[in-house]
């Protein structure tokens, strides 16, 4: 549940179909306010204004969207400058040159500098974002980023896999440190869905078949992005407030499955 009036940043939003925009359409459904943030003004005309054909001009203008690069700090500091206080933080936020990072059969580092920017961007800038956010939850607040089943390695993921593992241990280390002013950090993991960040991923088709597999709920990579938006809303709201330095996962139970499932316990559609 999302408090009358409260304030939260959506980080990382490139279009209408992804979580991020799920989300803080959820909340403001409950009479939430929403700051939106893209990479930069570039970003927003590409993937946003041109490319969301299913928002009129007036209503992406009524969205109130503030730029930010996660690796540059500056950045990130004058956002939550000019936010005033907030509520709590969707961090949305991931990257891995599909070229270098994922995809193959081998990993390496020989791309050791997008090895490094992948995990600036998809892992460290979570605490970049928790140092400059924290002052202006000055009642506490919630604090969400989104993951992928970093404890298992996925074919074709390569290191990305190894971001999203980081980043749940920095959900941890970050829980911790921030608890003492009732600033709560966790990680909402999803199973595959068909996002453009999911459309960069080598062979993302195989990895959503395997879902099929070991889920044994039945898993929809379009349908079910609203079940992971609700996780996400409830893990900022008011409801969640003794939950910290988790990772939950909404997925269809596949993150606990040993083996796959026999063809008796495959879910009937």
């Amino acid at each position: 549940m999302i408090a009358e009036g409260s304030t939260y940043v959506v980080m990382g939003v490139l279009n209408t179909d992804s979580i991020a925009y799920a989300s803080g359409k959820m909340i403001e459904s409950m009479g939430g306010k929403v700051i939106w943030t893209a990479q930069n003004e570039r970003m927003k005309k590409i993937f946003f204004d041109r490319g969301c054909k299913d928002l009129s001009k007036e209503e992406k203008d009524a969205m109130n969207f503030k730029f930010c690069d996660v690796t540059k700090d500056e950045e990130v500091k004058a956002l939550f400058e000019s936010t005033g206080e907030i509520d709590g933080v969707l961090h949305s936020i991931g990257y891995a040159n599909p070229k270098t990072c994922l995809g193959g059969e081998e990993m390496y580092t020989e791309a050791t500098d997008d090895v490094l920017l992948g995990f600036h961007i998809s892992a460290a800038s979570l605490a970049t974002v928790a140092h400059f956010a924290a002052p202006n939850m000055k009642k506490g607040g919630s604090i969400v980023t989104l993951s992928f089943e970093g404890s298992r390695p996925f074919p074709y993921y390569n290191w990305m896999g190894v971001n999203k593992a980081a980043l749940e241990a920095l959900v941890k280390a970050l829980a911790r440190n921030m608890g003492k002013d009732y600033i709560r950090v966790n990680a909402v993991s999803a199973g595959p869905l068909t996002t453009k960040a999911a459309s960069s991923i080598p062979y993302f088709e195989a990895l959503s078949q395997t879902w099929d597999q070991i889920s044994p709920l039945p898993w929809d990579t379009i349908e079910d992005m609203a079940e992971v938006a609700n996780a996400v809303v409830f893990m900022l709201g008011m409801y969640s407030k003794k939950i910290t330095g988790q990772t939950l996962f909404v997925d269809g139970g596949a993150n606990f499955m040993g083996g796959v499932l026999m063809d008796y316990e495959k879910p009937q559609k």
